[in-house]
C-alpha cells in the first residue's frame, strides 16, 4: 500500500509540473513539456504535445510561452481532432520562436507555424522569428535551387480567431496569412522585414470574411497587407505602412472563375515611403470576378510614388499583353486622402476597356508633388468628384 501511494503522489506530481488550473483555465507551460529556452534545442514536439493535452481538456486551456529563445521546426496545429476548440484555446507567449537557420528545413512546407479547421483560438504576445534574410539573398543571387519559401503564421478554414500583440520578423514569405476564415481579429500587430526582401506580404487575406485589422505597424518588402479573392466584409483601421507596396486589392482575375471582393473599408492609415498607397490590381486577362463596395477614408501619404491606384492591366510576366481584364470594379470611394506624392501623377485609375470602372467617388483629396498639386490620369473609368480637391480631376 506504501509504494502504491508513494506512486501515485508521484504520478500527480507529474501531472501538476505539466499543467495548472486557475479560474476554471487549465495551463500547459512548454517548458514543464520538454522546451528548452536556449535557441538551439527543437522544442517543436513539446510545443505540439502542449496543444494535444490542451484540446483532450475539458476546460478552456491555455499554453503558455515563458521568456527565452525557442527553435521551433514545422508547426500544424490540427482542429480536427480537437475538442476544446470550441471552448477556447489560448496561446500566451513571453519569448521569441525561431525558425531553424537551414531555410531548407521549412522552405517548401507552405507554411511555418500553421492552424487548421480550429475555432476559437487566441494568439497574445510574442516574436516569430522566420529567418528569412538567407533565402532572400538566394532569391537575389537569381538561383534556381531555392526553396519557394514559407509563410510565418497562417490559419486555414478556421473560426473566431484573434491575434494580438503579435510580432514577426523576417518571414521567409507571408507573415501572416489568413485563408477561408470568419471572424478573425488582428490587433497591435508588428511586421517587419527588409524593404528588398521578396514577397514579404505583411498581412495576407483570401477567401475570407469578418476580418478586422487594428492598431498595426507593417514594414516589408512587398504588400503591407493584400486582400485576394473571395474576401468581404474586412475593416483595416489605425495601420501604419512602411516601406513595402502599400495596401492592396488583388491582385484579381487570374482565373475566369474566381470569387470577387466586396465591403472593404481601410481608414486612418499613414503610408510612408511606399511604392503604392491604396490600389486595386487585377489581371489583364477574362475572368469573372469583382470589386464591389470599398471604401478608403482618413489616409495619409508621405513621400508614396502611387498614392491612389487601380491597375487594371497588371501583368508582370507579359503574357496577356492583348487581353482586356474582365474584373469588374464597382463603387469605390476614396474620402479625404492628403498627403506628398513622389510621382507627379499621384492618381492612376486605369480601368479596363471591356469592363470600365464605374461609381469611383472622389472626396477631399488632397495630394501635392513638390510645391504644386499632383496630377490625376483616368482612363475607362467614371464617377464624381466633391469637397475638396487638390489634383488635377479626371473624372
Amino acid at each position: 500500500m506504501k509504494m502504491e501511494y508513494v506512486a501515485m503522489t508521484l504520478l500527480l506530481s507529474t501531472l501538476l509540473m505539466h499543467q495548472s488550473v486557475a479560474n476554471g483555465v487549465t495551463t500547459y507551460n512548454v517548458v514543464n513539456l520538454g522546451a528548452k529556452p536556449d535557441g538551439k534545442t527543437d522544442s517543436t514536439k513539446a510545443f505540439l504535445s502542449a496543444w494535444a493535452s490542451a484540446c483532450a481538456s475539458k476546460n478552456p486551456a491555455t499554453i503558455y510561452v515563458p521568456l527565452g529563445t525557442y527553435l521551433v521546426g514545422k508547426a500544424y496545429f490540427q482542429g480536427e481532432h480537437c475538442s476544446n476548440t470550441g471552448k477556447g484555446i489560448t496561446f500566451r507567449i513571453d519569448g521569441t520562436l525561431v525558425a531553424p537557420s537551414d531555410y531548407w528545413d521549412v522552405g517548401n512546407a507552405g507554411s511555418w507555424i500553421k492552424f487548421e479547421g480550429v475555432s476559437g483560438v487566441s494568439i497574445y504576445g510574442g516574436v516569430l522569428d522566420g529567418r528569412g534574410s538567407a533565402l532572400w539573398a538566394c532569391k537575389a543571387s537569381s538561383s534556381n535551387k531555392c526553396p519557394i519559401g514559407a509563410t510565418t503564421l497562417a490559419f486555414y478554414n478556421s473560426n473566431n480567431v484573434v491575434i494580438n500583440g503579435i510580432t514577426s520578423v523576417n518571414s521567409q514569405e507571408f507573415h501572416i496569412a489568413i485563408y477561408g476564415c470568419q471572424n478573425v481579429m488582428l490587433q497591435g500587430t508588428k511586421i517587419s522585414a527588409s524593404g528588398k526582401s521578396p514577397n514579404t506580404d505583411g498581412i495576407h487575406i483570401q477567401m475570407s470574411s469578418g476580418v478586422t485589422v487594428l492598431n498595426s505597424k507593417i514594414a516589408t518588402g512587398d504588400d503591407c497587407i493584400s486582400i485576394g479573392p473571395g474576401s468581404s466584409n474586412l475593416w483595416i483601421e489605425k495601420v501604419a505602412c512602411g516601406p513595402g507596396h502599400g495596401i492592396s486589392i488583388g491582385s484579381l482575375g487570374w482565373e475566369l472563375q474566381e470569387p470577387g471582393v466586396q465591403n472593404v473599408t481601410v481608414k486612418t492609415v499613414t503610408f510612408t515611403s511606399t511604392s503604392n498607397g491604396v490600389r486595386i490590381k487585377t489581371w489583364g486577362r477574362p475572368s469573372k470576378a469583382f470589386v464591389d463596395g470599398v471604401v478608403f477614408q482618413h489616409i495619409v501619404m508621405v513621400n508614396v510614388q502611387n498614392p491612389i491606384l487601380i491597375d487594371q492591366n497588371y501583368c508582370p510576366h507579359n503574357n496577356c499583353p492583348t487581353q482586356n481584364s474582365g474584373v469588374k470594379i464597382n463603387d469605390v470611394t476614396y474620402q479625404d486622402i492628403r498627403g506628398t506624392s513622389a510621382t507627379k501623377v499621384a492618381v492612376r485609375l486605369s480601368c479596363s476597356k471591356k469592363n470600365p470602372c464605374s461609381e469611383i467617388k472622389l472626396e477631399d483629396v488632397n495630394l501635392s508633388y513638390g510645391h504644386s498639386p499632383a496630377e490625376a490620369s483616368c482612363v475607362n473609368a467614371e464617377g464624381t468628384t466633391s469637397g475638396l480637391i487638390e489634383s488635377t480631376s479626371c473624372l
